[in-house]
């Protein structure tokens, strides 16, 4: 592991994610929301319509007794009584279980499909992905046409990012039953995710065909012509699409699009007007026709509704949040600075305003543009606190640390009580190797947020620099006690004990933990790696360093491990070649790496 890596990794990059904020994007849905399986609500429902076993009878009592015996519906050790306690689990909200009892029930009659189908809805309730598959291939295995439990396979193979069997589910259920409109959808958005615009192509074609008066079909049509340049069929799949269902927008919008292809700019005027006629806070529309006018030179009739939209920005958030759905979360950084500065002429103070713009001016490169309207951003606004971050990192980014410190000091004066300004302050202080002034205003962060892992992550790293171990130990535990699934905490921790030779069974614990969480991730590898060098298992540690330098190809550290190895193993030449090859990486400590390459080459010579 390199541990610098997770110094920039772990909680500074502050990204446009901060508009998450905003409302996502909108538009046509492929899918509709997934049909969980009914279960039963009335107590006393038997599965798969069986006859109920009889009760059994009460215990026979004296007649003068006092009290009698409970009436016992079903025998203990029934499926029965498993699937109802399943149930009486399930609605104390104890998944774990429910499903216990249910495959009880399944033990007592394991060629229910209905026991099964409700142990598969337990798994998925509990986003347990692996034992809901296993349940759904048995199922599937006993009633292969199943079309529900198909569908079911299809979706979950698709969350699980296994594209080619989830269209194969897909595949099955149209061969099967052609009547299932969603699942046109959710194939044909398979293959044109991929690329594969031919079976997305067949696949809405099938969908029009199946289903004739199902807009969908069409609109789906079209945005394949659009991808492969035919805009005459595209616009001729739009229209119909608008024909079948005329209150939709986003049809609209292609034509729009394909209108301003085409050059047709009286045709581009008409069609926005139109949408603002049915609808004239429809606000996409609004921005959509003054941009036009603005990249098409009529200034003057973009500015006036840059300026409207300004004044409306003042009490309406919508607008902004409009922006950035449409032109920033897309990467369509001019037109939203087009659009930002003709609104600020009306809203010179507006937060959401400058915070937005900051943000396309940072992502087009222009740090200098970005930073004055992050400035302006007041404390008052909720994007207050993003602002500053953007601000400091980007002097950072210039090479201006101490002003990013500045900065930062003077924020933290005006806001005392916001422990993440003190954590970005610390990260900075530990850049210029100020590890007292990082040890001091961290310690300020865990006195107002004493469970943050964060900090205590950060403290554990500003104690290792200082060359503290021990207590860089101390406050990685203590950072993984917050976050027990801290890939880096883990990793960082377990590296350590690795580098100090120390706590070596621990430390493949922790760095093994932290693979789970961040699976194929180069530096975690290294450290893995480098555990194994340092039990004195070479081979081992061989495997792990030559996949971490697949994955991490120019990291000095890496490449010097595997150096390190190579030498271990007798291999001096390609100990030599990595060394050589981690100095041509290193932008400094390089004496140790330059004393091993002057005593390897001695000796190879």
């Amino acid at each position: 592991m390199m541990k610098c890596y997770f110094l920039k990794q772990t909680a500074f990059i502050v990204l446009p994610a901060a508009l998450i904020l905003f409302y996502g994007c909108g538009g046509l849905k492929q899918t509709e929301p997934e049909k969980q399986i009914q279960e039963p609500e009335t107590v006393f429902i038997i599965p798969d319509g069986k006859t109920p076993e009889p009760p059994l009878s009460r215990t026979e009592a004296d007649t003068d007794s006092a009290e009698e015996e409970p009436l016992v519906l079903f025998r203990p050790d029934s499926r029965y009584y498993y699937y109802m306690e399943a149930q009486l689990q399930r609605r104390r909200g104890n998944l774990d279980g429910a499903i216990a009892y249910i495959k009880k029930a399944i033990d007592n009659d394991p060629d229910s499909l209905y026991l099964e189908k409700e142990l598969l809805s337990f798994y998925r309730r509990g986003n347990n992905h692996p034992e809901a598959l296993s349940v759904l291939e048995k199922i599937i295995g006993k009633d292969p046409d199943n079309t529900e439990m198909l569908i079911i396979y299809g979706k979950l193979r698709q969350g699980m990012k296994q594209t080619e069997e989830a269209q194969k589910a897909y595949e099955k259920v149209l061969a099967t039953d052609p009547t299932h409109e969603d699942v046109y959808l959710l194939l044909g958005g398979l293959y044109s995710d991929q690329g594969n615009l031919a079976d997305a192509f067949r696949v809405y074609t099938q969908l029009t065909e199946t289903f004739p008066e199902f807009y969908a079909g069409y609109f789906f049509l079209g945005k394949i012509h659009l991808k492969q340049g035919n805009l005459t069929r595209a616009e001729t799949a739009f229209r119909k699409t608008l024909e079948l269902s005329p209150e939709l927008w986003e049809p609209r919008f292609e034509l729009l699009n394909i209108y301003e292809l085409q050059g047709r700019k009286k045709k581009v005027v008409r069609l926005y007007e139109e949408i603002l006629e049915d609808d004239p806070d429809d606000l996409r529309a609004a921005m959509g026709l003054a941009y036009f006018y603005h990249k098409t030179g009529m200034r003057e009739s973009a500015g006036k509704i840059f300026r409207e939209l300004g004044e409306r920005s003042l009490s309406n958030p919508e607008i902004i949040k409009k922006v950035v759905q449409t032109y920033i979360i897309p990467k369509k950084y001019e037109a939203a600075i087009a659009i930002l500065s003709g609104m600020l002429k009306t809203a010179p103070e507006n937060s959401d305003i400058h915070y937005a713009s900051g943000i396309s001016f940072e992502e087009m490169g222009h740090r200098d543009r970005a930073i004055p309207h992050f400035m302006k951003v007041e404390p008052n606004s909720a994007f207050y606190e993003n602002a500053a971050v953007h601000i400091s990192f980007l002097y950072q980014e210039q090479g201006k640390t101490e002003e990013a410190i500045r900065f930062l000091e003077g924020v933290i004066r005006e806001v005392p009580d916001n422990s993440d300004f003190m954590l970005y302050l610390g990260s900075f202080y530990e850049e210029t190797e100020a590890y007292g002034e990082a040890e001091e205003i961290l310690r300020q962060g865990l006195e107002i947020d004493p469970e943050n892992a964060r900090l205590h992550f950060r403290m554990g790293v500003v104690y290792d620099k200082w060359g503290r171990k021990t207590d860089c130990i101390e406050s990685m535990k203590e950072a993984i006690r917050i976050a027990p699934r801290d890939a880096n905490a883990l990793n960082y921790l377990g590296y350590t004990y690795a580098d100090m030779g120390q706590e070596l069974d621990r430390a493949e614990q922790l760095v093994k933990e932290a693979l789970k969480h961040k699976p194929g991730d180069g530096y975690i590898t290294d450290s893995l790696g480098w555990v194994y060098f340092r039990k004195g298992l070479y081979d081992k540690a061989l495997i792990f360093l030559e996949k971490a330098v697949t994955l991490v190809p120019d990291d000095p550290i890496i490449l010097e491990h595997l150096g390190d190895t190579h030498m271990k193993l007798g291999n001096k030449k390609k100990a030599l070649e990595f060394y050589r090859h981690s100095l041509s990486k290193k932008d400094k400590d390089k004496e140790g790496i330059e004393k091993k390459i002057r005593e390897l080459s001695g000796e190879i010579q």
